[in-house]
């Protein structure tokens, strides 16, 4: 028998013994129980399908965010050390670093709660209860500013709830959008209009401004008088004025007093910047809060607590200063700051100290 007969006849050999058995079922494992499936089946969608019956309040969440989640994202959400910020951020989803945090990304309150219910917390994932998982994210959506304090979350009105970038993400066209054009034969004249100049730096007033010549001219004669040193005198004196009171109040101030702020300082700079550089986190910047009004930090989104106060004349002298930061809920009920307070009265001055020490 030849060569390839001798191989027909082992193929066909091997078809006719393996044949029927792989055509019956191989007998490994079983059916899965209904109450598996359901134990595996925990997404929550978009429109609410999927939640389970509960609910939780903002106070409460907040017990369980310092227990379960304050040690990787920090006591307000602000993230701590390498663990990512769950909230701020609104508005640089277009910056070079954006932010992307809850409050500025995610698109809908369902993918929070999953991710919550599924993962968290790290290394213990799927041991909360259902009331923790609605209480964790009432005060993520509190620390977002997008509820009050007395807010209760739960199934009933889970739904109700909308996230600032929910219309923020679209369908990717670049399919129709992008390829054709970047597909087609590159242009290597002509290939676009001439260039010119339609306006200069100073027409746009972002060149410094020169002192003000005046001419005094006699008459017909070219003679002029130029005097511009009264017009310089004048502009300097302002600020030179002001620069002599601010170093006269940082003088009266007590180096010691002031360091000891500086170590106080610690449980304040995870929401707020102070100093040279500094920029709205959390909370607002604070260089030169002292003994000026309320809510001027630029940028900032302050609650309507806040904005409320500061429309009310509310100035941040060392006694209005001394009462928030004994208790912030009390001094302005309702803000967004869930800071509890500093109780030594000692620990206060020193703060406030550290703060008049930034006055710019």
């Amino acid at each position: 028998m030849s060569k390839c007969r001798k191989l027909l006849a082992s193929t066909a050999l091997v078809t006719l013994i393996a044949g029927p058995a792989l055509a019956e079922p191989l007998g490994i494992g079983r059916l899965a129980l209904p109450e598996e499936i359901a134990a595996w089946d925990v997404a929550v969608m978009p429109d609410g399908r999927g939640l389970p019956e509960g609910r939780g309040n903002v106070l409460d969440g907040e017990d369980h965010w310092i227990d379960q989640c304050a040690v990787c994202h920090g006591d307000f959400a602000e993230g701590a050390g390498a663990w990512p910020a769950i909230v701020g951020g609104r508005g640089s989803l277009q910056d070079e670093r954006p932010v992307k945090t809850v409050e500025s990304y995610w698109p809908y309150l369902s993918t929070v709660w999953d991710y919550i219910n599924r993962s968290m917390p790290f290394g213990a994932a799927q041991t909360l209860e259902t009331d923790e998982v609605y209480a964790i994210t009432a005060y993520i959506l509190y620390s977002a500013g997008l509820v009050d304090d007395d807010f209760e979350l739960s199934h009933e009105n889970f739904t109700e709830v909308r996230l600032p970038n929910e219309g923020g993400f679209y369908i990717d066209d670049r399919a129709k959008a992008e390829f054709p054009e970047f597909t087609q034969e590159p242009c290597m004249s002509d290939c676009g209009a001439p260039v010119s100049i339609s306006a200069r730096a100073t027409d746009i007033d972002v060149t410094p401004e020169f002192p003000v010549i005046r001419f005094t001219y006699s008459d017909g004669s070219a003679t002029a008088t130029v005097d511009p040193v009264a017009d310089v005198e004048e502009a300097a004196a302002a600020p030179e004025a002001e620069a002599q009171a601010e170093d006269v109040q940082l003088a009266s101030l007590d180096p010691a007093l002031v360091a000891e702020g500086e170590a106080a300082w610690r449980q304040c700079r995870t929401c707020h910047q102070i100093g040279e550089g500094a920029r709205n986190g959390t909370g607002p910047a604070l260089n030169g809060v002292l003994d000026h009004s309320a809510a001027l930090a630029d940028g900032f989104r302050y609650s309507p607590a806040f904005t409320e106060a500061a429309e009310n004349g509310l100035v941040w002298d060392e006694a209005s200063l001394d009462a928030f930061l004994e208790n912030p809920a009390q001094f302005i009920p309702r803000n967004r700051m869930s800071f509890r307070g500093v109780r030594s009265a000692d620990e206060r001055a020193a703060l406030i100290a550290y703060l008049a020490s930034h006055s710019e």
